[in-house]
């Protein structure tokens, strides 16, 4: 493999782990005030490094701008802040809140999913070409998904389906995200634009988490939960500038689709950690969206 998709491999790991931390840590912290702690953290790690590609925040020479764009960097912060508000901000405090309410391995199974979503609305932008292998895959992995929710499908739990529908919404705006980026990661350096992105959502969230009192509730944290959000917040500096670079360098297909690791890895993690119970219904929708994944990505574009 590249260093492209070793990125994306290690953010595939590194989400499956933020999950399970995410996890404990909204025992203590609502969703949007976690979302709040993880992006400032990340975005106080990557900013330094950043600082001396902002003076020259200027397009790639020689790298063509999409048709219809305007000729103007201002333009293009304001659509790329809006679209870090979208993957850093309302993503994971959507997330943050399907995790209240689902377990960690279910949610990265549901969440899972992002790279058929993604694949999905690339070849409706006739982006990607959607073949009988693509197909295929889609339906594979979506199977393994209903597989994972089968031992609930008879039961009524208050709130659960409200968390699994929150869940995939994330991932559905996790897809929207990935397929838009593109254009602009290639136009400018990573660095500033995880930066960017990291700090518009900081600013949005600062604003939107005063609804949960985020001051007070930051005040009274244990320290187990920071060190549970520390974790989480510098594991997302690392993991998303890896993804942007990811993003950069090859298709939105071939990097989302490492995400397929972060259901193995919130399995274990969760397991160990969280003493949540690997069950059979749980391997076998890994081994569907796992395969499913495989022959999606197998198929030629």
């Amino acid at each position: 493999m590249n260093r492209a998709l070793w990125a994306a491999a290690a953010t595939g790991v590194q989400v499956g782990a933020a999950i399970v931390a995410s996890r404990f840590a909204v025992a203590e912290v609502p969703p949007l005030t976690l979302a709040l702690l993880r992006y400032t953290i990340g975005f106080a790690c990557l900013a330094p490094f950043a600082v001396r590609f902002l003076g020259s925040f200027r397009a790639d020479p020689g790298v063509e701008r999409p048709p219809g764009a305007m000729h103007s960097g201002v333009r293009d912060i304001a659509v790329m802040a809006a679209l870090g508000i979208g993957q850093f901000a309302v993503l994971i405090a959507l997330l943050n809140f399907g995790l209240q309410r689902v377990g960690a391995a279910r949610a990265a199974l549901i969440f899972s999913l992002l790279p058929l979503l993604t694949m999905a609305l690339a070849a409706a932008l006739g982006r990607e070409r959607v073949t009988a292998g693509l197909g295929a895959g889609v339906v594979l992995s979506i199977a393994g998904v209903a597989l994972s929710l089968a031992p609930r499908l008879g039961t009524s739990v208050p709130g659960t389906w409200v968390g699994e529908l929150a869940v995939l919404a994330s991932a559905g705006v996790g897809a929207v995200c990935s397929v838009l980026y593109r254009p602009y990661l290639r136009r400018y350096p990573t660095l500033p634009v995880s930066a960017l992105a990291m700090g518009a959502s900081v600013l949005f969230l600062a604003l939107l988490a005063l609804s949960e009192a985020w001051p007070a509730r930051v005040a009274g944290l244990s320290g187990p939960a920071w060190a549970a959000v520390l974790f989480i917040g510098m594991s997302s500096g690392a993991g998303y500038f890896a993804w942007l670079y990811a993003l950069k360098h090859e298709s939105p297909t071939r990097v989302t689709v490492f995400l397929a690791l972060n259901p193995l890895t919130a399995a274990l993690l969760g397991a160990l950690f969280l003493a949540e119970p690997v069950e059979a219904w749980t391997v076998g929708a890994i081994a569907c969206i796992g395969t499913g994944l495989w022959l999606a990505t197998r198929t030629p574009g």
